[in-house]
């Protein structure tokens, strides 16, 4: 059966992790092919206490069913397509327990070593991936991994255009042992162990996170219709799903009239059009030397962006009236025409096969011409030359040589997401990753994403609000959501600039402020400028524990997350901020006086570097600049901040963003 969820089994999902189309189809088990359970409930699961769990399955159509779990039996019926499902009685904390299920026509499933506990979604992009094996202490955090009541279910990396009903049955739930835990997510493993201190009963741990990926593919549908500004891609995923053809044909459309907007760009001189050919611009690539940033050219040696690779392939009548397929490996997102017809279009680190119909090819000169975007290394077209080829129909292979490349000015801007695009597009991962996951009974959401969206990071507070909104309807009104504030990335500061990634820390901490069911972690300070990856991950999820104990299990007189700045009130020639949160008095590490506080105008570039000084749970900013100009307060403003300002406890103060108001007008 031809199916549009695509799962892989690389469990190393980095930033750069590989990803793969979407083919079309249903995906919809049939009921003489399905157990009666949904493969979410198999040996070593974990159910959430106190709650009455559905569970789900496949049956004959009509047919009733009994199931019992922990001396309870409940009764349901499959509905005429199969599809039944039951609610369990609500137990607390407990197991190991044994749930069958068996049907009226004689069939019977039982699954055993179940516990009843507290259970975790969480979901995001490469940091929730990123494995124990990847963080600190490994030999003494794998040596010392025994524990029978933590235990991990990750759902394997699946993008699909429509909904899918099941996670694959390759994915198994897996208690924490020193051979399974250095595949775990070490974000959400350490928040489990560390929470499991305070809170000593069984934790389950469903991972369903892609690096690289972005907050839109986690969304359903109607939740990004409900944002606004996606109605066109929604439309055209919907064409994918049903008309794929002729949805591809409009996607060529759309991406050859984004590139033609651009200055300068004509139709004569586009890059796939055979007449561009004599176009000058156009130098050597180097291909035998790999990735642009590894050619050898200051210019590349760090640039992410685009670059047009090119290159000319001679045949005659023959070869050119057959069908061919088109070899290429490259990384990450490339567009790919031959003679102007689109052929194709991939992500990540994989062998492109691009099926080329009878027609396209020519007699004579045909022209190859692709389009990839980088956003973080190792971009663009790479692998041993044989990677390159025409293969055509009659199995003759034609290398494929003398490329030639010319880079895309960044004023250009983004080129638009192929909707149905694993990491990028709308709706994929949701509907390959989430949607499978049913009404599944859930404690909270753990949520570390944004680094993706940190290039256009304008809609990411409605986008960050819908996707909490989703998970809700999906999973239940009041699902906690705790949000991870993006770590560091990147080079320091020297001056004050604009950072989209201060951005989406700032919405970060806003979103989870204005929900009395929403928590923040701040990590800012455990990142690594060299590494988008930190590999401190054990701290994170002490911090992590902490907040879920302060929002989630009402201890309140637990501060969440260190200092929260709550209020800054001008007076005179001085601004003060207010933190609330505080354990203790605020302290600044290796200096007297807290580094990072900018004083800002209400025009982008007019902040400079504050005086600060501090006092209990206030600082005040000096300043020197006529005041009625400060509008507003930037803390650890930058991609990768230096912040020195704690509290007694050693948690940090997060980065913000807060508006300036005189005493009058704080009554």
């Amino acid at each position: 059966m031809v199916t549009n969820a695509v799962p892989t089994r690389f469990h190393s999902r980095m930033l750069a992790a590989t990803a793969v189309l979407l083919c079309l189809g249903t995906g919809a088990a049939h009921a003489a092919d399905a157990v009666l359970l949904n493969p979410l409930f198999q040996d070593h699961a974990v159910l959430q206490r106190d709650r009455a769990d559905p569970v789900w399955g496949q049956a004959k159509p009509g047919v009733a069913l009994t199931v019992s779990f922990a001396g309870h039996t409940v009764h349901g019926r499959a509905d005429a397509d199969g599809h039944w499902q039951v609610a369990l009685p609500a137990l607390p904390a407990g197991g190991p327990y044994t749930l069958t299920v068996s049907s009226a026509d004689g069939a019977t499933q039982t699954i055993s070593d179940l516990l009843v506990g507290d259970v975790w979604l969480c979901s995001g992009q490469s940091n929730m991936v990123l494995q124990v094996r990847r963080t600190l202490d490994l030999d003494s955090e794998t040596r010392d991994a025994s524990n029978d009541r933590l235990r991990m279910l990750t759902v394997d990396d699946t993008a699909s255009v429509t909904p899918q009903e099941e996670i694959p049955r390759t994915d198994h739930w897996l208690p924490t042992t020193p051979a399974n835990v250095p595949n775990f997510s070490a974000t959400c493993y350490y928040y489990a162990r560390e929470l499991q201190k305070k809170v000593p009963v069984p934790m389950g741990m469903v991972v369903a996170a892609w690096g690289g990926s972005r907050i839109e593919p986690w969304m359903s549908a109607q939740a990004l219709r409900k944002v606004g500004g996606y109605d066109q891609g929604l439309d055209l995923l919907a064409l994918y799903a049903k008309d794929r053809p002729r949805a591809e044909q409009q996607w060529d459309r759309e991406w050859k009239a984004w590139w033609l907007s651009r200055p300068g760009a004509t139709p004569a001189n586009a890059p796939w059009n055979t007449a561009s050919l004599g176009e000058p611009g156009w130098q050597r690539a180097p291909l035998e030397r790999g990735a642009w940033q590894h050619w050898g050219m200051p210019a590349l040696a760090d640039f992410t962006g685009m670059l047009w690779y090119r290159t000319t392939v001679k045949l005659d009548k023959a070869q050119a009236a057959q069908g061919a397929v088109l070899d290429l490996l490259a990384n990450e997102i490339d567009q790919t025409w031959v003679n102007g017809h689109w052929v194709g279009t991939a992500y990540g680190s994989v062998q492109r096969h691009y099926k080329i119909p009878a027609g396209v090819l020519h007699e004579g000169v045909n022209l190859i011409a692709l389009n990839v975007l980088g956003t973080y290394r190792d971009d663009g077209l790479q692998g041993p030359a044989s990677s390159r080829a025409l293969k055509l129909a009659d199995g003759t292979s034609i290398p494929l040589q003398d490329w030639q490349y010319q880079v895309v000015p960044s004023s250009y801007g983004a080129p638009p997401d192929l909707p149905w695009q694993s990491t990028s597009g709308l709706s994929t991962l949701y509907n390959g990753m989430i949607a499978p996951l049913g009404h599944y009974g859930f404690r909270g959401l753990l949520w570390y994403q944004g680094e993706s969206n940190t290039g256009d990071p304008g809609n990411y507070r409605a986008l960050l609000e819908g996707l909490r909104d989703d998970f809700r309807a999906r999973f239940g009104m009041a699902l906690p959501m705790l949000i991870v504030q993006l770590s560091s990335y990147g080079p320091s500061p020297t001056q004050p600039g604009e950072s989209g990634w201060a951005d989406v820390r700032d919405i970060q901490r806003r979103v989870a402020a204005e929900d009395p069911h929403s928590g923040l972690a701040v990590a800012v300070d455990i990142g690594e400028r060299y590494d988008i990856h930190p590999a401190n991950k054990q701290e994170l999820g002490h911090r992590l524990a902490r907040v879920a104990r302060h929002v989630i299990y009402g201890v309140k007189a637990l501060p969440p997350s260190g200092p929260a700045v709550r209020s800054a009130t001008r007076d005179g020639d001085a601004v003060t901020l207010d933190f609330g949160d505080v354990t203790g008095k605020l302290v600044a590490y290796s200096t007297d006086h807290p580094t990072g506080f900018e004083l800002c105008g209400a025009q982008p570039g007019s902040c400079h570097y504050a005086v600060a000084g501090m006092r209990g749970d206030q600082v005040t900013l000096h300043v020197p600049t006529p005041a009625d100009t400060i509008t507003r307060v930037r803390y650890c403003w930058a991609d990768s901040p230096i912040c020195t300002l704690y509290d007694q406890a050693g948690l940090p103060a997060g980065p913000f963003e807060i508006p300036v108001t005189s005493p009058a007008s704080r009554h």
